[in-house]
């Protein structure tokens, strides 16, 4: 591997956040009781989503168009509430902030309860997590917000054993709890999908994960905290989809994604293995080194890199970037850099990351 002194950049090195976590399954119902009055609960009836038969044939391709492009078909999206609910179909979305305004309007919630989103499962799973794109295929599962709850901790150790991830729209929450941790032994309370709303009565909605992780590790060892979680709805029963038949036309969706862009933009692109198993291994390293877990932010930097003949030129793109506020050390664009090139000539191996170094 080069020497980082090729590098053309002059920084000041930055220390690795002491968050991590395993990934939970909470199944996910749906009831037809009454509307809670709390203010973190949600109506549990909908019924002004739009019902749909999945096993039909139909496509993610309606005959309607976007505005003002008669020959653009319109992208339609089957989803449901994971604790349970009718089928909705959205629609006209950009990003993952246009996603949720979608789903609050066609299940008639508000924006602000949905916490986030699983593809093709209802259960809290976080290797099914919504994140920069979306299979053309992919039903999606709108987790929202439930039971509140409030927990003293006392930092006994640095690392606290939790890696955050956020939803893109303000709300960051445990993606993964590493085992024999401190918040291990406190997996009863806190848990996998967890929204992190309060650290010590300071709200954190609108936080992004490296915020939260960075207030969390610079919280010093012995002392007593308290942590504000709202973890998602799970009551009720689940109204399992049909299985999709076979699509007509001559679209192969399956093989399709939508892609949203760092730029605001969405575009259907073809399933691209090499690229997505980079994304993979470099979210392991930013889990790693940082705690947190951002597949947006890893596409960014796969973006970046993909095209660049050296690491001096991956460098200083981002540097130039948005990324560049991040303040990477020359040792960790390394570390991206590898994997850049290990994933275009093909030698990236099927590996985990729940090794995280905190």
């Amino acid at each position: 591997m080069p020497s980082s002194k090729l590098l053309p950049r002059i920084r000041k090195s930055h220390g690795k956040n002491d968050e991590s976590t395993p990934s939970s399954n909470a199944s996910s119902s749906a009831s037809s009781t009454k509307s809670s009055t709390n203010s973190n609960s949600i109506p549990s009836t909908t019924q002004n989503a739009v019902m749909s038969n999945r096993s039909s044939s139909s496509s993610h391709y309606q005959s309607s168009p976007f505005p003002g492009d008669n020959e653009k078909p319109k992208l339609v999206f089957h989803c449901q509430l994971a604790h349970g609910s009718p089928t909705g179909l959205i629609s006209g979305f950009t990003n993952v902030k246009e996603l949720y305004q979608k789903i609050a309007e066609c299940f008639e919630i508000p924006v602000t309860t949905i916490l986030f989103c699983t593809l093709n499962t209802h259960k809290i799973d976080m290797g099914k997590l919504l994140g920069g794109q979306i299979g053309l295929d992919d039903f999606i599962f709108a987790h929202v917000k439930g039971q509140a709850k409030e927990i003293d901790i006392v930092k006994s150790e640095s690392a606290l054993g939790l890696t955050i991830t956020d939803n893109g729209a303000g709300y960051a929450f445990v993606k993964r709890v590493k085992e024999g941790s401190i918040m291990d032994r406190l997996k009863n309370l806190v848990k996998i999908g967890d929204h992190i709303e309060k650290i010590n009565e300071k709200s954190l909605v609108g936080s992004r994960h490296f915020e939260v992780a960075k207030m969390l590790k610079e919280i010093p060892v012995g002392v007593t905290f308290t942590m504000r979680l709202i973890e998602p709805n799970a009551f009720g029963f689940h109204i399992e989809p049909a299985k999709r038949g076979r699509k007509t036309g001559d679209v192969k969706s399956g093989n399709k994604t939508l892609r949203f862009k760092a730029d605001g933009k969405a575009t259907v692109e073809e399933v691209d293995d090499v690229m997505n198993k980079a994304i993979e291994r470099i979210n392991g390293i930013l889990e790693s080194f940082m705690g947190i877990n951002d597949s947006e932010l890893a596409q960014q930097i796969w973006d970046l890199g993909q095209h660049k003949k050296n690491p001096s030129d991956f460098a200083l793109a981002i540097d130039e970037s948005e990324i560049g506020a991040f303040s990477f050390t020359d040792e960790f664009i390394f570390d991206l850099w590898g994997v850049i090139g290990d994933a275009k000539n093909g030698r990236l191996k099927e590996n985990d990351f729940e090794d995280e170094r905190l």
